[in-house]
C-alpha cells in the first residue's frame, strides 16, 4: 500500500464546504434565495461534524483493516485503471444505498443516523451533522465485499470521499430542481429535500447518495410535490441543540426500551432491530403506520407515489377511508 497514492478528498473539499456555507448564507441573506439559517442550529451541526472527524478516526482504522484483510482474499484483480475507479464508484453507491435503506429500517442503525434528520432547517450546514458512534453499527462489515472484489482499500476510500462530498451540495433549498435528464439519474436537492422530511408521504424514500436511479429501480423514489412542501426534521423532533443530546438520544431511548420489564426476549429484540416506531404493544407508529393514518385521513391521495393505496395492508391494518 505504501506506493499506491489517491487524493484525499476530504481535506480537499473543505475549502469547498465554507465556500458553500458563506455562499448560501449569504444569499439567503440577501434574500436571493429560499433557506433559513438558525445560528444555534448551525452550530449545532458544525459540532457534531467536529466529532464525527474526531470519532472517524477510530472507525478509518477499523474500517482500513478490515478491508486489507478482504483484499487478500481477492477474487479479481481489475487494478488501478480510470475504468477501475468508475465501476467502484457505482458499486460503492449502490453499497450507500443499501447502508442507507438500513439505516432507516433498522433501529440500531437508525439510532447513529438520527442525528443528521433531527435539524428542522435544511442548509447546507445541515451535511455536516454526522454521527459519532458509527463505530457501533458494525456498518464497516458492507464495505468488504468491494475489497473481496479486488478493489484496493485506499480506491475504496477515494471514491467514498467523492461520493460524500458530492452529497454535500444536495442539503439546500437555495436550488430547485433541475434539467429532467440530471434529475432522473442523479441526486439532486430536490430529491434530498424529500429524504429529509417528515411529510408523510416523503417518509422512507430516496435513499440514493449519488445516483438517484437506485431508488427508481427499488421502488423507493418519490418526488417532492409544489402542493407538498416539505417539512424538515424527524416525525418527533427532540428540539434541543444540546450536542451529546443530539448525539445519543436514541441510543438512551433503545436502552430505556430493552430495560422494560415483563417484554420477552424477541420483544426486546425488537425494540433494537425492528423498524423505528415499532412497539409491542402498538403505542407507537412507524414510518408505515404514518402513511396508512395519512391516507384514511386523504382517501384521494391514496395509491399516489410514497403513500398505499386503499385497501393495502400497512402497519398490519388494512388502509380505510376515514369514517
Amino acid at each position: 500500500m505504501a506506493n499506491i497514492h489517491f487524493p484525499n478528498t476530504g481535506q480537499l473539499a473543505i475549502p469547498l464546504y465554507v465556500a458553500g456555507i458563506l455562499i448560501e448564507l449569504g444569499l439567503i441573506w440577501l434574500g436571493k434565495g429560499k433557506g433559513q439559517y438558525e445560528h444555534r442550529d448551525a452550530m449545532t451541526s458544525l459540532l457534531m461534524g467536529v466529532g464525527n472527524v474526531a470519532t472517524g478516526i477510530i472507525y478509518a482504522v477499523v474500517l482500513i483493516a478490515m478491508m486489507q484483510w478482504a483484499y487478500q482474499y481477492r477474487v479479481f484483480d481489475p487494478g488501478f485503471s480510470w475504468w477501475a475507479v468508475v465501476l467502484c464508484f457505482i458499486l460503492d453507491d449502490f453499497r450507500r444505498y443499501v447502508y442507507h435503506v438500513g439505516l432507516h429500517r433498522i433501529r440500531w442503525w437508525w439510532a447513529d443516523h438520527v442525528n443528521h434528520h433531527s435539524s428542522q432547517h435544511f442548509n447546507l450546514t445541515t451535511a455536516l451533522r454526522q454521527p459519532w458512534t458509527t463505530i457501533f453499527t458494525g456498518s464497516f462489515l458492507l464495505y468488504l465485499p468491494l475489497a473481496w472484489l479486488g478493489f484496493h482499500p485506499l480506491m475504496i476510500l477515494f471514491v467514498g470521499g467523492i461520493n460524500l462530498a458530492y452529497q454535500f451540495w444536495l442539503h439546500t433549498e437555495l436550488v430547485g430542481k433541475l434539467w429532467k435528464p440530471i434529475e432522473f439519474v442523479m441526486n439532486t436537492p430536490s430529491h434530498h429535500r424529500v429524504h429529509h422530511s417528515n411529510n408523510p408521504r416523503y417518509l422512507d424514500a430516496n435513499y440514493g447518495a449519488t445516483f438517484i436511479i437506485w431508488d427508481r429501480m427499488f421502488g423507493t423514489f418519490v418526488e417532492e410535490r409544489d402542493e407538498d412542501v416539505p417539512k424538515f426534521g424527524i416525525v418527533h423532533n427532540i428540539g434541543t441543540f444540546n450536542l451529546f443530546y443530539v448525539a445519543f438520544h436514541e441510543w438512551i431511548s433503545i436502552l430505556g426500551d430493552v430495560r422494560r420489564p415483563g417484554l420477552t426476549m424477541r420483544q426486546r429484540l425488537l425494540y433494537m432491530f425492528a423498524p423505528p416506531g415499532w412497539s409491542h404493544d402498538g403505542s407507537r407508529k412507524t414510518s408505515e403506520d404514518l402513511k396508512a393514518q395519512y391516507v384514511r385521513m386523504h382517501p384521494d391521495q391514496a395509491g399516489m407515489p410514497g403513500l398505499p393505496g386503499k385497501g393495502t395492508t400497512q402497519g398490519g391494518a388494512a388502509v380505510q377511508p376515514a369514517e
